[in-house]
């Protein structure tokens, strides 16, 4: 499989902020590294996971806030992502809750690499 590093790397970088076993430094330095389509995707899944009728979603909503207000770099960097013609097209044709997250990381790696 292709770009096996990269889906690594964008899963721990999910599930660390997705439960709370990365410290938010931690999640702010992988976010500054990723690239910032990677970096929305990641927080438009979460945000779509944990509405805030889900049990877990303080936690996670909270993390996201956290992230945001401690490191004013990131909402900037989410900003940028967003605009970029793949999440217009990702949006177009798929759900983010249609996808679990391994489905979900390989498509976005698959499509942000290739």
């Amino acid at each position: 499989m292709a770009f096996e590093h990269e889906k690594r790397q964008a899963m721990y970088m999910l599930e660390g902020i997705e439960n709370g076993s990365t410290p938010a430094w931690r999640s702010r330095d992988l976010l500054e590294e990723a690239d910032p389509t990677l970096a929305y995707f990641v927080f438009a899944w979460l945000r779509a996971h944990y509405p805030p009728s889900h049990p877990a979603s303080d936690g996670v909503l909270g993390r996201l806030v956290e992230i945001c207000t401690q490191h004013p770099s990131i909402p900037r960097r989410l900003k940028a992502g967003e605009a970029d013609p793949l999440v217009e097209w990702f949006e177009e044709t798929h759900r983010y809750r249609d996808l679990d997250r391994g489905a979900f990381i390989e498509l976005i790696v698959e499509k942000l690499e290739g």
